[in-house]
């Protein structure tokens, strides 16, 4: 295998990993968990874009796998812990009313005793 084709081969599994990290990242149910994993992870393929050595960059796709297999147990675990969608979001939350640029009903969250109800 030539050199050239060696490259072409870890530039693709490197394309591979970061759109994997991407993919996984944005699978947790916490924004800011989310927003952290991508910055992070856009930012280390950056900081080593330009990384030449064969050694090095074989380590980095290491280090890559095992954060993503990191990812992927932490989006699982933040399933189970899942809160409203923030404001940023731009989630709809209740329905709208009135015509067009109506008030928008907030869900209430809390508590509503069945007497009431």
């Amino acid at each position: 295998m030539s050199v050239a084709a060696l490259n072409r081969d870890t530039a693709f599994q490197a394309r591979s990993l970061f759109r994997s990290l991407l993919r996984t990242s944005s699978q947790f149910s916490n924004y800011n968990f989310r927003e952290y994993a991508r910055r992070k992870t856009r930012d280390m393929f950056r900081e080593h874009q330009n990384e030449t050595q064969e050694r090095r960059i074989q380590e980095l796709m290491q280090e890559g796998l095992q954060s993503l297999r990191q990812l992927k147990r932490q989006t699982i675990i933040s399933q189970f812990y899942q809160l409203d969608k923030l404001v940023v979001e731009g989630q709809e939350t209740g329905k709208e009313t009135g015509g067009q640029g109506g008030i928008v009903r907030q869900k209430d969250t809390g508590y509503v005793s069945p007497n009431l109800a």
